[in-house]
Order: C-alpha cells, then sequence, then structure tokens
C-alpha cells in the first residue's frame, strides 16, 4: 500500500511524515522544492505482538505502508509533471490539515481545517477536470473516424467524470462499475483517491478526549462521513516525542495523556479501514508475519500474498482466530479443541486469522 501525505504549508505534514517512517530530513528549503520524499512506516500489531511472545520466532515481520511526502500542495505545484506523477501514483491521500496554535509556525489567515480541506480538493479536481477534457477531445477526433463499443463507453464515463467535478463532486463519491473503474484506472485521478483527512491539534492535558472528539469539534463530520473519504487526529508534537521512546517509556507516556494508543497507530488503523484492507498472520518458530490483503480475499489469495506459486497449487489453509490460538496456548491444544480448521478456496479470509497453508507445490 502507498500512500501519499498531502497538506498546505506550515500543517505539520513532513513532521508526521518523519514520526511514521522514522526518516531523517533536513527540511530547509524542502517548501519549494517539487521533489518527493520516499519512507516505509511498520504497522503496529498488539496481536502479532502476542502471537510473538507464544512462539518466541526467530523473526517477527509486520506489515508496512510506504508513505510519499510532496512539498506544500496548490495550483502551481500540480502543473509540475514530477509533482503530479508522485500523487497519481499513490493509492490513498492523507490530507494533514492543521488546527494547532503556535505563534511561531506561520499561517496564512484564520485556521479553518474545513476551508482548507474543500480548497485543496477543488485543486485535485481543476487538475483531473484538465486531464478528463484533453481525453475527451481525443476520444472524440477518434469515434469521428470509427466508432467503437470501447470508445462509446469510455466517452460515456468521461463526460459523467466531467459532470460530476463541474458539481464540485470529486470523482470518488462518483458511483461507477467495477468495469468502468477499470476503463479509467490508467488515469490515477487525484480526486477519484480515496482520501483520510488528519486533523494535527494542539498538545492538552486532556490529550485523549480531545483527539477523540477533534473531528466533530471542527466540524470535519460531513467530509469524513462522505464515500471513501475519512478523518482522525493526532497531536504532532506529543508524537514527534513518543518517537524517540523506548516501548516501556511510550506506554508510561501515552497514559499520562489518558491514551491507549498513539495516533499513529490509529491513522494507519483508519488507512486500513479506509482502502479496504485487513491482516492476516502466519506463525511459527522462524517468523511470525502479517500479511495484508483486501478484505472479502479467499484462503488461495491470501496465500498468493505469500507467494504465488502458494496461490497456485493451494489445498487447504489451517485456520485459526489469533485469539482462540492464544487462549489454547498452542496450536496442538488448539487442535484438540476442535478450534483449528481445515478450510477450502471458497473461505473468505477474516482479519486476525492465523493461517498455515497446505499446498501440492
Amino acid at each position: 500500500m502507498k500512500t501519499g501525505i498531502i497538506g498546505l504549508p506550515q500543517v505539520g505534514k513532513t513532521s508526521l511524515f518523519k514520526i511514521l517512517t522514522k526518516a531523517k530530513l533536513d527540511e530547509h528549503g524542502y517548501s519549494n522544492s517539487r521533489d518527493a520524499h520516499l519512507g516505509v512506516a511498520r504497522v503496529p500489531d498488539e496481536r502479532l505482538d502476542k502471537l510473538s511472545a507464544l512462539y518466541s520466532p526467530k523473526k517477527t515481520t509486520y506489515a508496512s505502508v510506504e508513505f510519499v511526502d510532496v512539498a506544500a500542495i496548490g495550483q502551481e505545484a500540480l502543473k509540475d509533471t514530477s509533482f503530479l506523477a508522485n500523487l497519481r501514483n499513490v493509492d490513498a491521500l492523507v490530507h494533514v490539515l492543521r488546527t494547532f496554535e503556535n505563534d511561531s509556525v506561520p499561517h496564512v489567515g484564520e485556521i479553518d481545517p474545513v476551508r482548507d480541506a474543500k480548497n485543496v480538493e477543488i485543486d485535485l479536481m481543476v487538475s483531473d477536470l484538465g486531464q478528463i477534457e484533453k481525453r475527451i477531445e481525443r476520444v472524440e477526433k477518434d469515434m469521428k473516424k470509427g466508432k467503437t463499443a470501447d470508445l462509446e463507453r469510455e466517452h460515456a464515463l468521461l463526460l459523467r467524470s466531467k459532470e460530476s467535478i463541474e458539481n464540485e463532486q470529486p470523482l470518488r463519491e462518483l458511483e461507477m462499475t467495477p468495469e468502468e473503474k477499470k476503463l479509467i484506472k490508467g488515469f490515477m485521478f487525484l480526486s477519484q483517491k480515496p482520501i483520510l483527512y488528519v486533523l494535527n491539534i494542539n498538545e492538552s492535558t486532556t490529550l485523549g478526549d480531545d483527539l477523540d472528539a477533534a473531528v466533530a469539534k471542527y466540524k470535519m463530520d460531513e467530509l469524513a462521513s462522505r464515500p471513501n473519504a475519512g478523518a482522525t487526529a493526532i497531536c504532532g508534537k506529543v508524537e514527534a516525542e513518543l518517537a524517540e521512546m523506548e516501548d516501556d517509556e511510550a506506554a508510561e507516556f501515552l497514559e499520562g495523556y489518558g491514551l491507549h494508543e498513539s495516533g499513529l497507530v490509529r491513522l494507519i488503523r483508519k488507512s486500513y479501514e479506509l482502502l479496504g484492507l485487513i491482516s492476516f498472520f502466519t506463525a511459527g518458530e522462524d517468523e511470525c508475519r502479517a500479511w495484508t490483503i483486501p478484505a472479502g480475499a479467499k484462503a488461495p489469495q491470501g496465500a498468493g500474498a505469500i507467494h504465488t506459486d502458494l496461490e497456485h497449487h493451494f489445498i487447504r489453509a489451517e485456520t485459526i482466530r489469533w485469539d482462540a490460538l492464544l487462549e489454547a496456548g498452542s496450536e496442538a491444544a488448539a487442535r484438540s479443541k476442535g478450534t483449528l480448521r481445515l478450510e477450502g478456496k471458497e473461505y473468505v479470509v477474516r482479519d486476525g486469522d492465523v493461517m498455515h497453508i497446505r499446498h501440492s507445490g
């Protein structure tokens, strides 16, 4: 999964990227650059931690998310070919919105995350509209030479997309069949990408409650409730401090703010929900590992995430819920209790399943 981090200047976007990916960046002059930063973030998973404690494996491998941090967004930036290419090649967008007050960090005008979110959305849609209009012109020229069913389908969909944007409706909200989505997938429209709004809020002694209330407080509910959109909140200042701590120290630090998890854990979980992703596990003495697959995937697809040969030669999947395995204490005990099951090709993998793949390869 690749996620693009976007935002206006001075919102904490690059700071969030550094916290997520542990990247060491020199931000001097970065706001004027069109270059992108690439980094990988480990996906924290308490379930995997507990499985590792049970098996004591030689290696524990977490799922990961690739993040792309681009310079501050705007109409000028969106005219830059390399800037556009970096954004078009992501699966989803994280839009960081400033709500924190800090006189030493300048901000143009009143702090208003709803306004900022809508302004950036318009920039994305304007970029898509230019691309759509050029493609419509090309398709209409081709149709004059000879109409085909494929050209007519594409032309109709492009006209619908154009109308949607002209009505200020991003393409992620436009209903499309799977065939239609496939038809325009290659254009990688920016306003079609799922978007997670991330409010960067002030530090406070009641941070846990403030994070929970932030989306409603800053009136982001309506935007977050739209199709393929969501919202969460972090406190960048606190997250930066957490990033420098060991696990035990971090847990105590979080407790002092009334938190049981960091904002980054919440952010990544929300990203998974937005993209319709789940995790399953493989566990043993050599390695305990998390694997990411689309929700609704069947057992052979899960096997394919491990290795393509396992999907081709799939026979059965030995399956158990992670918590049921922990309760049993071992696979042997789970097998004797009947909670370790054999599932076939039609089994839909559930989030938190532990699977061993039987294959003929």
